[in-house]
């Protein structure tokens, strides 16, 4: 924009004392005569693309949804649509969601209104009073209900590891995390005082037959000495009448390779005569 151009633009001036100077603008005004010249352009711009949004045109073709129903589940999977893009297809495709809470049924239904008109219910479990995502797995939890008051913390710990079972936080598992556990969910604990002798452990068995703890877990292992677990990778439970068994005091005094248990479909290798 030139000087003669300014100055036709800014033969109105209004001075601080907002009184109207007919004339020419003077040479000292002209940067604020070319402000309010952009800013009114860009007003007026403006003005006229808001016109043209609210005022459609003819040609104006509105998307068709009519076939996203089909696609939707593809479309919301697919490993390129970002978050971002869920955002616009729940804000094109759903009017309001209404939330409500079946305290009878512990549920939360949701009503969905879509933008067609139609409406659908959803129905979801509530979460329990102190329920979050890091709580622990329902697998967990079965494991010490069924090994606690039998076996000490420790040992449900030792257990839960081998079975590659983390706590909620993903976490391995110890004898105080147990106990936190079981006191929040109300488990009876292991009771030292409680046991009556009948069931033994690896180690107290060993203990009590004078031999490691390796030669009981080969005499479990061949069959001879019998032994019960809870669940696969729990601790061995022995009786403690089985400990003076014939076939037990037979395979401790003898040296070297223990005597299996004999099968029935096992063949003799010489025949009886």
């Amino acid at each position: 924009m030139d000087g003669r151009e300014l100055r036709q633009a800014g033969r109105t001036v209004e001075p601080k004392g907002r009184q109207r100077v007919e004339g020419p603008a003077p040479p000292q005004n002209w940067p604020l005569v070319r402000f309010h010249w952009r800013e009114a352009w860009r007003v007026e711009r403006c003005r006229e693309r808001l016109d043209r949004m609210q005022t459609p045109g003819a040609g104006d073709v509105r998307p068709d949804f009519t076939g996203l129903a089909d696609d939707l589940s593809a479309a919301w999977k697919a490993l390129r649509t970002t978050m971002r893009t869920r955002q616009r297809l729940v804000r094109a495709l759903i009017t309001e969601i209404v939330v409500d809470i079946d305290a009878a049924a512990g549920e939360i239904v949701l009503v969905i209104h879509w933008k067609g008109g139609q409406h659908s219910e959803l129905r979801v479990r509530k979460p329990r009073t102190g329920e979050h995502g890091c709580s622990t797995p329902d697998q967990a939890l079965a494991v010490m209900r069924s090994m606690a008051g039998r076996w000490s913390d420790q040992d449900i710990a030792a257990s839960l590891n081998r079975m590659g079972m983390p706590t909620g936080q993903g976490k391995t598992w110890t004898a105080h995390r147990v106990g936190s556990v079981r006191r929040v969910r109300g488990i009876h604990g292991y009771r030292p005082a409680e046991k009556n002798g009948e069931w033994l452990t690896m180690r107290d068995a060993a203990a009590k037959l004078g031999v490691s703890h390796h030669q009981i877990r080969k005499l479990i292992k061949a069959g001879v000495l019998a032994s019960e677990q809870i669940m696969p990778d729990a601790p061995h439970q022995i009786r403690a009448a089985d400990l003076v068994s014939e076939r037990v005091v037979a395979a401790l005094k003898r040296k070297g390779r223990l005597c299996r248990a004999d099968s029935e479909n096992q063949i003799s290798m010489f025949s009886d005569t």
